[in-house]
């Protein structure tokens, strides 16, 4: 499972690099709209993410750190599913 989810940040890595390089680079007019819509999409469901995983977290838990906070910001359901294998491993000690 870990090698999965390492590939999926690689993946997504890719995706953020393409859809990032639209900005920079802007693809030919009917491509470009499409791109753009995609770049919103993304940013508002990863943060989106985010805050429900940091509103999630249990009350006697350490807040998130900023670097955590960027991680899943970038890698999304990848990095929840990384969190989520935490957990269950706290909860059963």
């Amino acid at each position: 499972m870990p090698i999965l989810i390492n590939v999926g940040r690689v993946l997504m890595v890719g995706v953020w690099a393409f859809l990032i390089l639209n900005l920079v680079h802007p693809f030919p007019r009917p491509l470009n709209i499409f791109v753009n819509v995609a770049l919103i999409f993304t940013a508002f469901m990863h943060a989106l993410q985010m805050v429900m995983l940091k509103n999630g977290l249990p009350k006697d838990s350490p807040p998130m750190t900023g670097w955590q906070q960027l991680r899943v910001f970038i890698f999304g359901v990848f990095e929840l599913l990384v969190w989520m294998k935490k957990f269950k491993a706290q909860v059963k000690k």
